[in-house]
């Protein structure tokens, strides 16, 4: 229940919000005030001068916390003071900066339950989900931790005698991170730990939308920092809106950028980070297919394809949004996938029985209900949802109906195909042999995610191998969406060719220098010149 009451501050009337009971208790359990402006820059400090932002729930549609975020002038202090912390940390040994993302990790265990909680609250994926988007923050921190002892340069033979030659890596500077709304704290989970294992600085722009999971999050690392005499700063805050994030992307003072967002901004964030000679990393749009062979088992590809487009009501960037069906099994695979969506019933996402929560704005209901309308104007068969949902308790929230659409055409070039929904749409298709879906799920622009299902080791080799799918994640067996941190996580194309989290993604975080040393008593040159006088 939500209420209002008025009291009189200074001779004016103040209207204080009083939450409902489930987003009270949420926020208690991080001293996250309903009724005071919070703070929403921290430096070594909390500060926040500059404009006013909301935090709404999608699911209820109250107002969960107004922050206070970066003015100018804090904004370019924050920078600054990221930048001195920089210069303390990077001298701290790397093992030892794997001992405090340790804590930071037993921290943030500490606290899975909560922090997932308030994930589910902000951005208004289901309890399950947030918990595990926790976790992925906790597993990184796993990662770093061994990565702090492993960050290993190279040993390259000369051949000149009495030489060697090293390849070493270095902390690189500062990183800003800005991230987008619906994964708001593993995305930054993944930048940290990794930064921080390298030796550098870390200045994080969230969402505006999600300020409350970035001032929470940072509530529990700092505290690790300041805990081992770090400079709160290795890793500070900033929220803010557009202005922020193009002042971060501009600024000489930061090495590297890493961007999660639309394709459109995407391009942009690229273009004005080459043009200073910044290194940025880019996860973009996905637009992400499943294929699904005859000799494929039903039993698995049908609840990993609804997990993929249902899932985080469609709002993950490997969300499954193109289904290729072999004509042979498709009628099959559509019966049992309608039986799955029919039992999907909304609801509120801290409940542990929830499967779809809402979408995450009241703008998403509008791009979802546009591209509903497109299917209708092309004449596709809609299949089941294409619709808001009705009910009197869902009306205050961004529920939209799980959508199974048949567009007439299957030309990739089409809108439909190529330009990735963010909303709980499934677009679906038929073929008769492998090269053509194939070809279908290689012809959009983006290139994230893509998924094979198949017991025929032929149909593999084809698939992963280089006349395959073009995608930065490539799965066989498993669904388009939820990938571990252990590999490397991006995609290709117009996804921007940006690797976060495992496999050598690391390398982008470090200043890389190749040291020739001669430890001898003469001074040849290489490839044999003789340039004596």
């Amino acid at each position: 229940m939500i209420s209002r009451r008025v009291v009189l501050l200074s001779g004016r009337a103040l209207s204080i919000r009083s939450l409902s009971t489930r987003a009270s208790t949420v926020l208690s359990s991080f001293g996250i005030s309903s009724t005071n402006e919070l703070l929403g820059v921290y430096d070594g400090q909390w500060r926040g001068s500059g404009d006013i932002i909301t935090s709404t729930c999608p699911t209820t549609g109250e107002v969960l916390a107004r922050v206070k975020t970066a003015s100018p002038q804090e904004l370019r202090d924050a920078i600054q003071r990221t930048r001195e912390a920089y210069k303390i940390f990077r001298n701290i040994p790397a093992p030892r900066r794997g001992e405090i993302l340790g804590q930071i990790r037993q921290a943030l265990a500490a606290k899975r339950s909560e922090l997932g909680a308030l994930v589910s609250l902000e951005m208004g994926k289901i309890r399950t989900e947030g918990i595990g988007e926790v976790q992925e923050f906790v597993d990184i921190c796993d990662y770093a931790v061994g990565l702090s002892r492993m960050m290993n340069g190279r040993v390259v033979a000369s051949e000149r005698p009495g030489h060697s030659i090293l390849e070493v890596p270095n902390p690189l500077g500062v990183v800003a991170v800005l991230s987008a709304f619906n994964f708001p704290v593993a995305v930054y989970g993944w930048n940290l730990a990794l930064s921080m294992a390298a030796g550098n600085a870390t200045i994080w722009k969230p969402s505006p939308s999600t300020p409350l999971c970035s001032i929470a999050v940072t509530k529990i690392v700092s505290r690790v920092l300041e805990d081992n005499g770090v400079p709160g700063a290795v890793a500070g805050l900033v929220t803010g809106g557009k202005d922020c994030g193009e002042t971060l992307v501009g600024s000489q003072e930061v090495e590297l950028v890493s961007f999660t967002g639309s394709e459109a901004v995407g391009q942009i964030v690229s273009r004005n980070v080459a043009s200073r000679f910044g290194k940025v990393i880019l996860e973009l749009g996905g637009n992400n297919a499943s294929i699904v062979m005859p000799d494929a088992d039903l039993s698995l590809a049908v609840p990993s394809v609804f997990f993929g487009a249902v899932g985080t009501a469609g709002q993950r960037c490997t969300s499954t949004r193109r289904l290729y069906l072999h004509k042979y099994i498709a009628n099959e695979f559509l019966e049992r996938l309608q039986k799955l969506y029919k039992s999907v019933v909304p609801g509120d996402p801290l409940s542990d029985s929830t499967l779809l929560g809402p979408l995450h704005t009241r703008a998403a209901v509008g791009v979802y209900e546009k591209a509903v309308e497109h299917l209708s104007s092309i004449n596709a068969d809609i299949l089941t949802g294409g619709a808001r949902y009705t009910e009197a308790h869902l009306s205050s929230g961004n529920f939209v109906q799980p959508t199974i659409a048949i567009p007439k055409s299957v030309s990739p070039t089409d809108h439909i195909w190529k330009t990735e929904t963010f909303a709980p749409i499934l677009n679906v298709a038929t073929f008769e042999d492998l090269s053509q879906a194939i070809e279908w799920n290689n012809a959009v622009p983006q290139g994230l995610s893509s998924s094979l299902w198949t017991r025929d080791i032929r149909h593999i080799g084809k698939w992963i191998g280089p006349a395959g799918s073009d995608t930065g994640i490539v799965n066989v067996n498993v669904g388009t969406s939820g990938a571990e941190i252990g590999a490397a996580f991006g995609g290709n194309k117009s996804t921007g060719w940006g690797r976060e989290s495992g496999g050598d993604a690391w390398k982008q975080y470090v200043r890389w220098s190749a040291c020739t040393i001669n430890f001898s008593d003469e001074a040849p040159l290489a490839q044999g010149v003789n340039f004596t006088a």
